[in-house]
């Protein structure tokens, strides 16, 4: 296999964007549960198997996999981040759980003699510098028939909450910093035909692009840790003076309010199931 281009993305999730997730850890692994839980859905009668779990951030869905597993199973999570891997590692050890982590991008690591027979991303791989190349290297760390199952976010424009931000942030940057901003992927997975394709051209079949929908929640005590420290807006922090810092964060603190009901945040996820056969 040729070495393919390395992920772009590899220096934002090991400053700002790693860090921003450790500390919002808790509200995003309240956030994104029900997708860890449809995931886990899709692996109930595989009990005993070998499961890579790509992108795994912090390692939720890695942990509610492996907690699921007989003692003969096992769940691996691979990610870029450092700081993501640091949590998760951490609380391996704390809860003395056999799940194992791997730093590493899934798009040119080898995985030597592993043979994984299933994979799963919740949000993990719309980040990948060449996709083909990606999940080519992928099907190769698998056994024949191997199932794959992923959560992709569906466009932005049935996501307001995921776009809210960054909406809200860039009319308030002067030039210099708002030309800084750039696309992350999130959204990079959207057109359900780009997706099957990029499959195929890697070699998966038995391709199935499913709607998944949740209704999400996190406390909202922990909305300004959010506001000011996840996702495009987060990465143009450290451009901005103090004054403007916090003049941003206010204003996408505010943008945020309608979605605030009670003691929790709240919003609606629309999103892609994708499986595919190695």
């Amino acid at each position: 296999m040729t070495s393919a281009p390395a992920n772009l993305l590899r220096p934002d999730w090991n400053t700002t964007a790693g860090d921003g997730w450790v500390a919002a850890q808790s509200a995003m692994e309240a956030m994104l549960k029900p997708f860890s839980q449809a995931l886990c859905g899709q692996l109930e009668d595989m009990p005993d198997a070998s499961v890579l779990d790509v992108g795994c951030g912090t390692g939720a869905t890695t942990f509610d996999i492996q907690d699921q597993m007989s003692p003969g199973g096992r769940c691996t999570g691979i990610d870029i981040s450092a700081a993501m891997l640091g949590a998760a590692r951490e609380r391996a050890a704390r809860e003395d759980s056999p799940a194992r982590f791997i730093e590493a991008d899934a798009q040119n690591h080898d995985f030597g003699e592993a043979r994984f027979e299933a994979i799963v991303s919740r949000f993990g791989v719309m980040f990948f510098a060449d996709p083909v190349a990606a999940f080519a290297n992928l099907r190769s760390a698998c056994t024949a028939h191997s199932p794959l199952h992923m959560v992709t976010w569906r466009p932005a424009s049935e996501n307001p909450f995921m776009a809210v931000a960054r909406e809200t942030a860039l009319p308030l940057l002067p030039p210099e910093v708002a030309q800084l901003d750039k696309p992350t992927g999130q959204f990079a997975f959207a057109d359900r035909n780009y997706v099957a394709d990029l499959l195929a051209q890697s070699g998966w079949s038995n391709i199935v692009i499913e709607e998944c929908n949740a209704a999400c929640a996190f406390p909202a005590a922990a909305l300004h840790t959010y506001a000011a420290r996840m996702g495009p807006v987060a990465r143009l922090m450290p451009q901005m003076d103090e004054s403007l810092r916090e003049t941003v964060t206010a204003a996408v603190h505010e943008a945020y309010l309608p979605y605030v009901q009670g003691d929790e945040v709240r919003f609606d996820a629309a999103c892609w199931m994708i499986s595919a056969k190695a």
